[in-house]
């Protein structure tokens, strides 16, 4: 990432903290991209979008990379993590930083996350939804059966967890063909965070269906899937095309579960055309 990064830390509800870094000096008046993070062992704002979010800065917007509750330099509780509490906590820090509406860029969990601002929260105004194998659109126990959750059973949470172990989980998530991108810096980047997470980030989070929903988001929505996504099925992409009145969809062969890492540059071109014309 080019420019600096400038991070602050917000107190919200529960007395919990959640952290928020912003691309320094974007222009007056530009249009906001918030990239929400997905889950996973050493997940961060900034570590799952370091391809990206300066493309966009440099395209003109304004680029908001929080941390969820649990993540990053946020707060890690012991408790659970129902989808509702990653949702109010990040809309309250991003209040407090200034931030009431923009683009929802979201992965995974993150794009579970981004859909129930779309569906629950009409005080944040969306422009637009670019969501990369989002999840909550199945029953929880749905992807508990996909191949690469049981690839994901490590000591994460105890002491014998190490970075070979960090390395082998990140390289789970993408496609074989796409080892490259699992660098000595994202690994030690993540594993540095991960050493601070509880199991329970993993273990007692709550993710509720919004399969049935996705016909209420009105908001024009780009999909984004890996046709060898083993962590969130590349077929949920159809519930979107079925339901959604105003979506697109693009598939990437050869590709997992991280679309913006592993086709960094289409995803980065595509989605800012999206952005700015539609």
């Amino acid at each position: 990432m080019g420019s600096e990064l400038i991070r602050k830390t917000y107190g919200v509800a529960g007395g919990y903290e959640i952290s928020i870094a912003e691309i320094a000096d974007a222009p007056a008046n530009a249009p906001t991209v918030i990239f929400i993070h997905g889950s996973g062992p050493g997940a961060s704002g900034a570590s799952n979008f370091r391809n990206n979010a300066q493309v966009f800065a440099d395209a003109g917007f304004r680029v908001i990379l929080p941390d969820l509750i649990g993540y990053g330099q946020s707060s890690k509780p012991e408790a659970d993590y129902p989808l509702e509490l990653f949702t109010q906590t990040l809309l309250d820090a991003l209040a407090q930083h200034g931030v009431t509406g923009g683009h929802l860029i979201g992965n995974s969990l993150g794009g579970g996350i981004a859909l129930q601002i779309a569906l629950d929260h009409p005080e944040f105004t969306i422009g637009k939804l670019i969501l990369m194998a989002p999840g909550c659109v199945a029953e929880q126990a749905s992807y508990f059966t996909m191949p690469g959750i049981a690839k994901m059973r490590s000591g994460f949470g105890s002491p014998e967890f190490n970075i070979e172990e960090q390395r082998r989980l990140i390289g789970n998530l993408m496609h074989p063909s796409s080892a490259h991108h699992v660098t000595d810096a994202l690994v030690e980047e993540r594993f540095a965070v991960a050493r601070t997470q509880p199991k329970d980030v993993l273990a007692r989070v709550k993710t509720p269906d919004l399969g049935p929903r996705l016909g209420e988001v009105k908001q024009p929505i780009f999909v984004l899937w890996g046709l060898n996504d083993e962590f969130c099925p590349e077929s949920h992409a159809r519930l979107f095309l079925d339901a959604c009145p105003d979506v697109r969809c693009l598939t990437f062969s050869q590709t997992g579960h991280w679309v913006q890492v592993e086709r960094a540059q289409e995803f980065n071109r595509y989605s800012l055309d999206f952005l700015k014309n539609g």
